[in-house]
């Protein structure tokens, strides 16, 4: 595995219940500012392997970026469990919630 992306894997583990990161922020803290993309792969790819807390993880404007319908209302459902409010578009205030800013 890439040190690339075990940090990927460390920084989201870290993330605690009730707070997000955004797939940007993850990647320029393991050292990639530009890997928001990678982010994404190793999310998809390594989540049930390594029980990754995916859903903590959301796009730079506070928005849930999965357009899969099951999949999106899987992440509010899990998002508002952890007592994180998303709005009716999927948005979430990262003022409030975004570990590692506040």
């Amino acid at each position: 595995m890439k040190p690339f992306t075990q940090k990927v894997i460390l920084i989201i583990q870290s993330i605690p219940k009730g707070a997000v990161m955004t797939y940007g922020q993850v990647a320029e803290q393991a050292g990639s500012r530009r890997g928001a993309r990678q982010v994404v792969r190793i999310l998809h790819s390594l989540s049930g392997i390594h029980k990754l807390p995916w859903h903590r993880v959301i796009n730079a404007k506070g928005e849930i970026a999965i357009t899969d319908e099951e999949a999106r209302y899987s992440q509010i459902r899990f998002l508002e469990e952890e007592g994180i409010e998303v709005s009716a578009e999927g948005r979430i205030d990262l003022e409030k919630y975004r570990f590692g800013y506040n």
